[in-house]
């Protein structure tokens, strides 16, 4: 995908986010933010037997952050809790296209971050 390819790509995620909204019935509910640029977000996860069957975020932030948080909430609806916790960082990167969220990493990777600490929540502490 080309450079601009990505910009439209990111900004339909922006404008037309998938799986915006909280879930009522959710197994769990986790708070993110990143306090350099005030982006917050919360995301919901509804798990059956180690697998993602629903998920839903809200929140505020800029173009990268909230985009970023669609693309997650798209990605993994239907995977086990070993898949979110096993996906890198570079597959999202990949998605916005390095040369446009390189400068934004925290952004970029609040949604990530925030569904892998919701699957932390979900294992059991030894």
């Amino acid at each position: 995908m080309d450079r601009q390819a990505k910009i439209d790509f990111i900004l339909d995620h922006y404008e037309n986010p998938r799986h915006h909204g909280p879930l009522a019935d959710a197994t769990v509910v986790q708070k993110g933010g990143n306090p350099g640029c005030g982006d917050v977000i919360t995301f919901y996860l509804k798990i059956t037997d180690g697998r993602i069957n629903d998920i839903g975020f809200e929140g505020d932030g800029c173009t990268i952050s909230m985009a970023a948080a669609s693309m997650v909430a798209e990605m993994f609806v239907g995977k086990t809790l070993a898949e979110v916790e096993a996906t890198s960082p570079d597959v999202i990167l990949d998605l916005l296209g390095r040369e446009i969220a390189g400068t934004r990493l925290k952004c970029a990777l609040l949604g990530l971050n925030t569904t892998k600490e919701a699957v932390r929540q979900l294992r059991p502490t030894t």
